[in-house]
């Protein structure tokens, strides 16, 4: 009998405790749920999920920008069949100035991809390091080589000096094509925010100096006027929840264009351009709660106004800089390959003129958002478990 009881109260300890996780577990799942709710709700609409966790951990200081993702999260792409080389790259007044290239490892000839970095021009807002992802996946997914021009920027080097330096990085890069097995007939043009507006600059410069000719511009989430002009998503989302304040807005342009006439000039706002004939067809991709939006997307019309063949994507649901999360935010990969698919087809197409518009892409229900949704209440477990061990009596945590 005295065995029999023993084993029922082990059976009953064991019980109580099971449903003490449970309970447990629970409760956590709720406050997780309510919490990305919070989070989810803000003043200019609803947010998906996976955004509102990304945008409060990055906020919080909780996670790095330039956190490196586990292969688990973003999927072995196998052994890597391209070659890296950090380059000088040599410019104008002398100097040099640091790049990477990626190249596939064949005989190409291959495409080549001119990339300039995001970071409002600024020193410690980006870099050719913080933007690798980007440049890697361009590399392996368009088969082509990928230059990464490490660019001078402000306060110490003010206009002309950063598209000067990616002009002359792209005049290098065509003298060096021979040697990479490159294809000079194929040259396009890419970066994102501040790079965004390098790149087309860049492209411009070219079309004025008699320079390459471009085959294509990839645009992400363009800064395209410093002028004052009256734009909603710039008064909308210019707090800097979204990634990009207003504050960080005005001074880079105090520190890269300290002079009010260069704010007009087309080579710091191509938006101010007079003429924008002779651009190679392109692709701009805009974020919803982002301030630069607005201004990407005229700059995508008054494109086409003069005859360059446009097509402008705005995805919804998501923040300035959401291609650099492509590894962990599905709209991201998306984002990323559309522009992959138009750098295939501009290099082995033609890419036709068309009436332009705004195509919208809002991704609904699907194993790819259920996805996204499922990782980001995991991912948000994790940050508020993080937090409330942080916030736990030194004498409890494990370290000291």
């Amino acid at each position: 009998m005295k065995i029999k009881s023993n084993i029922y109260k082990f059976f009953r300890i064991i019980r109580n405790i099971t449903i003490g996780v449970a309970v447990f577990v629970l409760l956590f799942a709720v406050v997780v749920f309510v919490t990305v709710e919070q989070w989810a709700s803000k003043e200019e609409g609803k947010l998906p999920v996976k955004t509102a966790v990304i945008l409060h951990a990055v906020n919080e200081n909780l996670v790095p920008l330039d956190i490196e993702i586990p292969n688990f999260v973003r999927g072995s792409t196998g052994r890597s069949t391209m070659v890296r080389e950090t380059v000088e790259i040599p410019v104008r007044d002398g100097s040099e100035i640091t790049g990477k290239v990626y190249r596939p490892n064949g005989e190409g000839p291959y495409p080549i991809i001119m990339y300039y970095h995001g970071g409002a021009f600024l020193e410690g807002y980006g870099s050719i390091e913080t933007h690798e992802n980007i440049v890697r996946a361009l590399a392996g997914r368009t088969q082509s080589i990928v230059v990464a021009v490490g660019y001078r920027v402000a306060p110490k080097y003010v206009f002309p000096t950063a598209i000067e330096d990616g002009y002359d990085a792209l005049l290098w890069a065509y003298d060096m094509a021979e040697a990479w097995n490159g294809d000079v007939s194929k040259i396009a043009v890419a970066g994102d925010s501040a790079g965004g507006n390098i790149a087309t600059v860049v492209a411009m410069m070219s079309r004025d100096e008699g320079g390459p000719e471009l085959t294509a511009q990839v645009l992400y989430y363009p800064l395209t006027t410093f002028q004052d002009v009256a734009l909603p998503s710039r008064n909308v989302y210019d707090s800097g929840y979204y990634l990009l304040s207003r504050s960080v807005m005005y001074l880079a342009r105090d520190k890269y264009t300290p002079e009010p006439d260069m704010w007009s000039n087309p080579y710091t706002s191509p938006l101010e351009a007079k003429d924008l004939t002779g651009l190679p067809p392109t692709l701009i991709i805009t974020a919803e709660f982002d301030p630069l939006r607005d201004e990407g997307e005229a700059y995508g019309k008054k494109l086409s106004d003069f005859g360059v063949p446009v097509e402008t994507i705005r995805y919804k649901g998501v923040m300035h800089g959401f291609i650099s999360f492509y590894e962990v935010m599905y709209r991201g990969n998306h984002g990323l390959q559309k522009s992959v698919h138009y750098l295939r087809t501009a290099f082995h197409d033609e890419i036709l003129y068309e009436p332009y518009t705004v195509k919208v892409v809002n991704i609904e229900d699907g194993k790819e958002t259920l996805r996204d949704q499922l990782e980001a209440y995991a991912m948000a477990g994790f940050l508020i478990g993080k937090q409330a061990f942080t916030m736990l009596p030194t004498q409890y945590t494990l370290i000291k």
